[in-house]
């Protein structure tokens, strides 16, 4: 078996990878001067590098790997499922075992009448098909002219043409363009956006964007409405608590679609199977990927609503698909993790004992001097990183606060990712309470040392 474990020496493969290799969402030329940290093995919540350094994963990889690293499980049932059945396709009027017990299986695990799955490779190209079935839905109903999907500025939706046309990140569209027929209202981010209204009076301010929206618009021609429970990528954006009611009014009042996009919300990251429960969300369509097989195969799909799946049934042959949707191996990995996420009670675990401790020592961050507010659903959170807390300060763009803390946390064996201003974190759901302490001990002293550099080189002052 060739498992590559004696590896060459660390500045080999960082010469190699700089040589050969292209990084997402990476400056190339900055990161082959620095050399990328190459990562080597995962157990439970920690990572291995190359040169042995043990590292608290705070992110679970892409926000994906819920059940954490290195269960052998799902490494057999992939094994067991290659042998048998590597690869077939699910086109032509075919299936396969697998893809029907997964399809099932989310069914049953999803709320309302979210019965019908389509699979994908990732939750962008879930996002793609979402696109086109929304389109196609209305078509099929005898109003083709309803094509316009509103989405949100900051939102994230994966980074293919479509799904990179439906988030709402400026330097994205800048790299390619965007496809037609979508349109970005505001993001419900108090902190960053609110100024001197309160929470709740500024969630109904956005949600009243997209009913402005539809009506400027004119209703006969929106298809749908998309967003995050929780904005992910845009920093762990959690909305105030009259936001998602009044979506779903206006949703249900112009009578257009709900797309929930759940790629980082579902399985378990908000202490429920499905972040649309958390918040009482009531999605036609649900997108998920990533803790769907907690990150050990690429898996994504969308779980469709019996009217949808009806409308979508009468128009004949739906003209989409991917060679790898619904991939055999991939299926019967997401399963074993499914089963692994119910019977040890993991989600459980999340909602009555991570969740709870891991809120009282992360809402306590915001006794730092660094930090102005702590937020935190499920095991997603997120800091605001403030020269002046009671203002809401920004730092000046080019002090890169968030840049220099994470690059504290990564010399300080922590993984945190930062956006912009703001710190998150998405810890795998296994997470201990004991692993938790060292969490927040490694955070603490990174605070602490980008703290002591912002004073010492001036930058702790408002933009």
């Amino acid at each position: 078996m060739n498992m590559i474990t004696n590896h060459l020496p660390t500045a080999e493969l960082q010469a190699l990878d700089a040589a050969h290799h292209m990084h997402p969402f990476t400056d190339a030329p900055g990161l082959a001067r620095k050399g990328a940290r190459v990562i080597t093995r995962g157990k439970g919540v920690w990572l291995t590098d190359s040169e042995g350094h043990q590292i608290i994963d705070g992110m679970a990889g892409l926000w994906c790997v819920n059940i954490g690293y290195g269960r052998k499980e799902l490494a057999e049932v992939a094994a067991r499922q290659m042998e048998e059945l590597a690869y077939y396709n699910t086109f032509f009027q075919t299936t396969h075992v697998p893809a029907i017990a997964l399809a099932a299986k989310i069914a049953e695990l999803a709320p309302g009448d979210l019965n019908h799955v389509f699979f994908a490779g990732s939750g962008s190209e879930a996002n793609d098909t979402n696109i086109r079935l929304v389109r196609r839905y209305w078509d099929v109903k005898g109003q083709p002219q309803k094509r316009v999907i509103i989405s949100r500025k900051n939102g994230y939706h994966g980074s293919t043409m479509g799904g990179g046309s439906l988030g709402g990140m400026a330097p994205i569209h800048a790299h390619g363009g965007m496809i037609d027929g979508i349109v970005h209202i505001d993001q419900p981010y108090w902190w960053g956006e609110g100024e001197d209204m309160t929470e709740e009076a500024f969630g109904l301010a956005r949600a009243k964007q997209l009913e402005d929206k539809i009506l400027e618009l004119g209703v006969e021609n929106v298809a749908a409405f998309i967003g995050e429970p929780i904005q992910g990528a845009g920093g762990v954006i959690v909305p105030p608590s009259t936001y998602w009611p009044e979506i779903q009014r206006i949703c249900d009042t112009y009578g257009i679609l709900l797309i929930a996009d759940e790629v980082i919300t579902g399985f378990g990251r908000t202490g429920n199977w499905f972040g649309s429960q958390t918040f009482g969300i009531r999605p036609h369509i649900m997108t998920i990927a990533k803790g769907l097989s907690s990150g050990y195969q690429p898996i994504g799909g969308s779980i469709i609503c019996d009217e949808v799946a009806r409308v979508i049934g009468e128009g004949g042959e739906f003209f989409h698909g991917y060679t790898y949707s619904g991939h055999p191996v991939a299926a019967a990995v997401a399963l074993e993790n499914l089963r692994i996420l119910q019977e040890e009670h993991i989600v459980d675990h999340v909602r009555n004992v991570a969740h709870p401790y891991l809120k009282e020592r992360w809402d306590a961050l915001t006794d730092h001097p660094l930090v102005g507010e702590a937020k935190l659903v499920g095991l997603m959170g997120s800091i605001a990183l403030t020269p002046d807390k009671a203002k809401r300060a920004k730092f000046a763009e080019s002090s890169n606060v968030g840049y220099r803390t994470r690059e504290r946390c990564f010399a300080n064996n922590l993984i945190m990712r930062a956006v912009g201003d703001r710190m998150i974190i998405a810890p795998p759901l296994v997470i201990t309470t004991a692993e938790i302490d060292i969490l927040i001990e490694r955070a603490k002293k990174s605070l602490d040392e980008s703290y002591a550099s912002l004073k010492a080189e001036g930058l702790f002052v408002p933009a």
